[in-house]
Parts: C-alpha cells; sequence; structure tokens
C-alpha cells in the first residue's frame, strides 16, 4: 500500500482553526449491497484528539483486509471521543429508497452523540449532502473521497464497516443458505445463485433485485 493512500488530519486541522469545537465525521457502508442494512458511522473529535496519535495503517475501510478491521476496531473506537453507528434496514430502503435510508440511518448515529450544535461541523464524505434536514442544524461541509483523505472520515468508515459486518454474519445463523457471513450481502456470484434458489429472505432489498437483477420476491 502506498503512503498516499493514508488519510491525514489536515482537513480537520483547518476546521479547528477556523473555529469548530467539535467535529462529526461521517461515512456510509453497504450502500451498493443487495441484502442487509445500509449503516453510517458517525466519529466526535475535537482538537484535543489529534493530539493523540491516531492508530497505525488506519485508512479508509476499503483499503484494509477484514483482519486488518477487526483487529484496528478497539483502538479506533478509543481514539475519538464518541462514536456511534445507525443503520436502516433492507425493508426501509425499499420503502423510502437508498438515499432516505442513509440519511435516516445517519440521524440515529447522530443522535447518540453528545454536542453543540453551534459549536459542532459534520464533515460528510460524497460529493452532495445527502443527510437533507437530518443533520440537527449542524452546518455541513461535504468532500469527495473523505474516506480516503480525512483520517476522521476513516475512523467513521471502519466502525461503520466493521459493526455491519459483524451483523451480515449473525444474520447468516438466523437466515442461512445465502452465505451472508462471506460476502456481507454485495452480489456476488453465489449469492445470486442462492437467491435465484431459495428466492429473496426477509433480508434482501426485494426491489433492488427485481431492478437489477430481474428476480422478482414471490
Amino acid at each position: 500500500m502506498s503512503s498516499k493512500t493514508y488519510p491525514t488530519s489536515d482537513f480537520e486541522t483547518q476546521l479547528f482553526a477556523a473555529g469548530v469545537k467539535q467535529l462529526i465525521a461521517i461515512d456510509e457502508v453497504g450502500r451498493g449491497a443487495i441484502a442487509g442494512p445500509v449503516a453510517v458511522g458517525v466519529t466526535l473529535t475535537t482538537p484535543d484528539t489529534f493530539a493523540t496519535p491516531w492508530p497505525a495503517k488506519l485508512c479508509d475501510s476499503k483499503l484494509m483486509s477484514e483482519k486488518q478491521r477487526e483487529d484496528s476496531f478497539e483502538a479506533v473506537g478509543q481514539w475519538v471521543e464518541q462514536w456511534a453507528v445507525g443503520m436502516s434496514s433492507a425493508q426501509e430502503i425499499d420503502k423510502i429508497g437508498i438515499t432516505k435510508a442513509l440519511a435516516l440511518a445517519a440521524e440515529r448515529a447522530i443522535e447518540q452523540l453528545r454536542f453543540d450544535p453551534a459549536a459542532t461541523r459534520i464533515l460528510l464524505d460524497g460529493s452532495h449532502n445527502w443527510l437533507g434536514n437530518r443533520s440537527y442544524g449542524v452546518l455541513v461541509a461535504v468532500r469527495p473521497k473523505a474516506d480516503r483523505d480525512c483520517v476522521s472520515v476513516a475512523a467513521a468508515s471502519v466502525l461503520a464497516k466493521v459493526t455491519r459486518d459483524r451483523l451480515m454474519v449473525e444474520l447468516a445463523e438466523r437466515v442461512p443458505g445465502y452465505g451472508f457471513e462471506g460476502h456481507k450481502g454485495y452480489a456476488s456470484a453465489s449469492h445470486i445463485e442462492a437467491v435465484r434458489s431459495l428466492r429473496p429472505s426477509s433480508e434482501h432489498r426485494v426491489t433492488w433485485l427485481d431492478r437489477i437483477l430481474g428476480i422478482e420476491s414471490k
């Protein structure tokens, strides 16, 4: 892995220098899956957080192996001041669509944090503000590739990814036959074959199956 793939605290430092006292960093996982929830991780940091080195090798969860994510999970959670993960279920995604489901999951995560909205800024990974009106009145800074470039967002991505992956392993025991423990709900060849054979489960995003794969729920 090139050193260029590791995030820095440069952007966070700029925000703190501009007067921000608390920073809520947000990233999502599971957007492109065909089964299971979408998860949104949030971390809250302050200038004091960055006085302590963040965990070694921390970067965007997509650039880490499953073992690396699991090994760093506890240390990442301890490094930030606060963190939470919110989720929206497959049924909610089918009902309201993925963008609104992401915002709902983010709201569920943010409401678990303690912060002063007037002294806080949200740092959101993405190209647009998909939070909508669910930011609790906090100003939102949107930054493409923030999960790659900003360490607070990378931390949120790891916490969200590990939390969701662990849930998918649990779902594999409750809803056997689909291999959730391996592909974590994404559209692998074995997963698609299992859906065609067994039909969709209660954990599948049936509107996605119909639209993308041509698999009807009944």
